[in-house]
């Protein structure tokens, strides 16, 4: 578990260098509470379970989108 946090806030850090997650509806700062909602699912689904961290991030920012957040180049 520790090392999929890690790796989460590494692409994060990494992918916020050249873009960021927007909603048209929503502030940024409930980015954090749809992401946790969306990670949670995606480790929830027996499915992804024994999948590899790359198949729940994807899993997550699959969610995210499904609640209205794009990823947007600056």
């Amino acid at each position: 578990m520790h090392s999929f946090l890690f790796l989460a806030i590494a692409v994060l850090t990494l992918s916020a260098c050249s873009s960021e997650w927007v909603h048209p509806n929503k502030p940024s700062s409930e980015y954090v509470t749809d992401y946790n909602k969306c990670q949670n699912l995606a480790l929830r689904d027996p499915k992804l379970q024994q999948g590899s961290q790359l198949m729940i991030l994807n899993a997550t920012e699959r969610c995210m989108q499904k609640e209205g957040w794009r990823l947007v180049e600056q």
